[in-house]
Order: C-alpha cells, then structure tokens, then sequence
C-alpha cells in the first residue's frame, strides 16, 4: 500500500530534460509524526523526490542552521547574493550544497525535477548560477536526506510519517517557524490519505 502511494503522489520520472515542465509533480512532503524520535528528523518536514533509480531523496526544510554560506563552498564561488539561512538538509553529505529552485526554464546540469518549475541540484553550475543572480529564488540545504530502494516503505510500516503533496508556497514560506505544527495539522485534516 505505502508503494503505491509513494508511486501515485510521486508519478513517473525518467523523461528527457525537455519534457520536465510538462512532468506531473514528482515532490511531497514527509512530516514526522510525534512519535518519530529519531534525532535526524524529529519534529521535521522533508521534501522528497524519487529518482530515476527509485530512490528516494530530499532536503529538511524547516531546520535553519547558523552555517556560513561562504565557508562551505570555494572562495571563488560569489556567496554575496544569497542572503537567507542555509538549512539542515538532511544527514547525508552535510558539507555538500543542495539548492532547490525555481527556473520558468529547464536547467541546463542536472536537476531533480521537483513541482512544475521547481527542481533540487547539487550540480555546481546551477548552483553558481543561481548565486550569480540577485533576483533567482531558492533555498540552499546542507547535505541532503536519503534512503535506498524500499528504505523508507519500511519507516511507513513503522508508522513515522505523515505524507501530503508538496507545494511552492510551503516551500518558499519567509519563515519555517511553526511549519511542523502546521502540516501536522494539514495531514489531520486530510485524514487517512496523509497516513501510509
């Protein structure tokens, strides 16, 4: 059952860059329920995408840390641009930048397509884009979460998370206070279809 709707809510990837913007959305978010007591995702909402391989992947988005953007990436690379908190991702890779975004067109590296318009990338030209340009809008995450093939259908079984669609405004929300509360409640409200 928690494979299907991971399928259903997640659709179909794999298509040529091109085809992305045409894409049904391929994000949700996962909310930790109040049991959830690992320490990685207690109390979190993560935006997740499935890849090409049937992996799953994502980035906590209501974790803000007190990071320095300019200490993580190569002193080259102009940080002056971005002027928001780099977020707690997630446990994997912590010292590697993830960006999520929004681009009217598709990126030239490779990006994860997320929500029409919206994708994630590690790939260092978008990210040099995206600082590159003052009006660009994204959020930038330290390290990333993950879990392999059918990882997470075992942490549904164990009852951890809550799931509803992802949206742009949620994602680019001035401030994540409060936003675990707030989707706990979203999920409530939605009822059995936010359960696994």
């Amino acid at each position: 059952m928690a494979r299907i709707l991971i399928v259903l809510l997640l659709g179909l990837v794999g298509f040529a860059a091109e085809a992305q913007q045409t894409l049904p959305a391929n994000g949700l978010f996962l909310i930790a329920k109040p049991s959830l007591s690992d320490p990685n995702f207690e109390r979190t909402v993560v935006l997740v995408t499935q890849t090409e391989d049937a992996s799953t992947v994502g980035v906590i988005i209501n974790r803000p840390s007190t990071l320095k953007l300019s200490e993580m990436l190569s002193p080259e690379i102009p940080t002056q641009n971005y002027h928001g908190p780099v977020f707690f991702g997630g446990p994997v890779m912590r010292r590697v930048i993830i960006a999520v975004y929004r681009s009217d067109t598709v990126p030239a590296a490779p990006a994860f397509h997320v929500l029409k318009d919206v994708y994630m990338t590690m790939h260092p030209d978008n990210l040099q884009k995206l600082l590159a340009d003052p009006a660009a809008r994204y959020r930038l995450y330290a390290g990333f979460s993950g879990w392999a093939p059918h990882q997470l259908e075992t942490e549904f079984t164990r009852d951890g998370w809550y799931i509803v669609p992802a949206d742009e405004p949620t994602l680019f929300r001035d401030s994540t206070e409060g936003l675990w509360e707030e989707l706990v409640e979203r999920a409530m409200r939605r009822g059995p279809q936010a359960r696994n």
